[in-house]
């Protein structure tokens, strides 16, 4: 791809963008959100026809005028939000639209599941059944089920945007498998991700893009310095990836009540008697494994979850357990794994999503005043830097970070007491990651209590005072974070041995 563009309404999105990538390379790309790398691949993958520049493939300049198009020269893109038909089984989601047929209009079953059996053991998951529906598949064998789906159509080069995103690291692991078995076989493999650890662990060469232009192309993946990485994607220098170091000093007033208090509160089959407290300006981690009952614990103190066992009180007063309206009510704010499924309202403004959760204060006599609603939406994201600074802006049209300050702004103008953050940083680029942990420190020192979950320990260890380590469902130790260091929580959660 050499000199793309790409323009939408008021948005240069691309402004030359170039990418080489040979056969049998991990090629990474890499950029902030808003840097063009959503476009890029949609080009490349025919959803979008681009302005200006050239596409050659396999030696021959070529236009891509439909994702069918690009998907018959062998160019599959598996994306982040995976697009398969959740009802259809895996057999019907791989051969979707080239399915084996009797005189052209009758589906040989049986065919498209031997041929889907035989492409989940290249990948090196026979033990998944291609009669099963995907609904009822992990987010990793859905995962495998896409590559299984690229490779029905002999595809040479697969994008992967974010693949690693929902996946606990021996998952992570079998992926990096599986992408050395397909490089291996001289496949080209395109990477988005926002872990440079990862890049290190995977890639072969990297291109970086910042403000639609390719700022550079072919960098040595595992020799070019992390400094030289972040310095290319941001425009200036970001000496920590992950958060500043834990705080020495405990930010609690001594003899501070709890704000939050969870005693014995429990999930059959997803986490066992849970006591925590979390006090006035502290911020306090669950780490862990996918499954291990992190996200489960925080959807049920927001109420999204009823327990079997247990209660929840705010500023010493119980809350009706499994009820979402009662909790907020007491002051809990919840920012979601899945901010744009379970927390935004896409296709609104900004302004709509910051007041959802307090339309009652800008309502009178069944009017809404649009104009004070306005007013402070604006005010509230402004206080947490959220940019572009226009309250009429679609949250669609926002970058991954700034959506998460709209999740964050509903709360502070909502006025909440306890902040639950899961995942706060998920598919989030370096500069806004380091904004947000400001953000959420800041919030810490001026007297929420918060409860963050993140799959990245280094994130949970520089950002919490407290930390809970979870395996299976179950508290295996509780220690500032300051005593505690990456290898010691992984000790923890994988072996899950230790006395609290």
């Amino acid at each position: 791809m050499t000199g793309i563009t790409k323009s939408f309404p008021g948005v240069r999105a691309l402004a030359g963008v170039d990418l080489t990538v040979n056969g049998g390379e991990v090629h990474c790309l890499l950029g902030q959100n808003g840097a063009g790398k959503s476009t890029l691949i949609k080009v490349l993958a025919g959803v979008h026809q681009p302005d200006g520049g050239e596409i050659v493939w396999q030696g021959n300049s070529t236009r891509l005028k439909s994702p069918i198009a690009a998907m018959r020269l062998g160019i599959a893109t598996i994306y982040q939000e995976l697009d398969l038909v959740e009802h259809l089984s895996v057999a019907e989601n791989i051969s979707l639209g080239h399915e084996p047929t009797h005189a052209g209009f009758v589906v040989r079953t049986r065919a498209a599941r031997h041929s889907a059996a035989s492409l989940l053991a290249r990948l090196g998951h026979p033990e998944i059944d291609p009669a099963a529906p995907v609904a009822e598949l992990s987010a990793a064998q859905q995962q495998i089920v896409s590559m299984a789906r690229a490779l029905s159509h002999d595809a040479r080069l697969i994008v992967m945007d974010e693949p690693s995103a929902a996946l606990d690291p021996d998952e992570v692991r079998n992926l990096f498998r599986i992408v050395d078995t397909l490089t291996a076989d001289g496949v080209a493999v395109v990477y988005i991700s926002h872990r440079l650890e990862e890049i290190r662990t995977i890639g072969d060469r990297v291109t970086v893009l910042k403000d639609g232009r390719s700022v550079a192309d072919g960098l040595p993946a595992r020799s070019t310095p992390t400094r030289d990485i972040v310095a290319l994607m941001t425009g200036r220098t970001v000496d920590h990836v992950f958060p500043f170091s834990p705080r020495t000093a405990d930010p609690v007033t001594p003899g501070a009540a709890p704000v939050l208090k969870v005693e014995a509160l429990s999930r059959e089959g997803e986490f066992e008697p849970l006591d925590l407290e979390v006090r006035p300006g502290e911020i306090v981690g669950l780490a862990g494994l996918v499954g291990s009952g992190r996200s489960e614990i925080l959807e049920t103190v927001y109420g999204a979850r009823r327990p079997t066992s247990g209660q929840v009180s705010v500023d010493g007063r119980q809350i009706r357990p499994g009820n979402v309206r009662a909790a907020v009510r007491a002051g809990i704010g919840l920012a979601p794994e899945e901010r744009k499924a379970q927390a935004l309202l896409m296709l609104e403004s900004v302004t709509r999503n910051v007041s959802v959760s307090t339309m009652g204060r800008f309502s009178r006599a069944g009017w809404i005043d649009r104009a004070a609603e306005r007013t402070a939406a604006q005010q509230a994201t402004r206080d947490l830097a959220l940019h572009p600074d226009n309250p009429d802006t679609q949250v669609k049209n926002l970058s991954g970070g700034n959506q998460q300050k709209a999740v964050l702004a509903r709360w502070l103008l909502r006025g909440c007491r306890v902040l639950l953050l899961d995942e706060p940083t998920r598919g989030v680029d370096i500069g806004a990651r380091v904004e947000l942990y400001a953000v959420i420190r800041r919030l810490a020192d001026e007297g929420l209590a918060v409860l963050v979950v993140s799959s990245e320990i280094p994130e949970v260890l520089g950002l919490a005072d407290r930390v809970l380590v979870l395996r299976e469902g179950r508290v295996v130790h509780t220690a500032p974070a300051r005593e505690l260091d990456e290898h010691r929580v992984l000790d923890l959660v994988l072996e899950g041995n230790h006395a609290s």
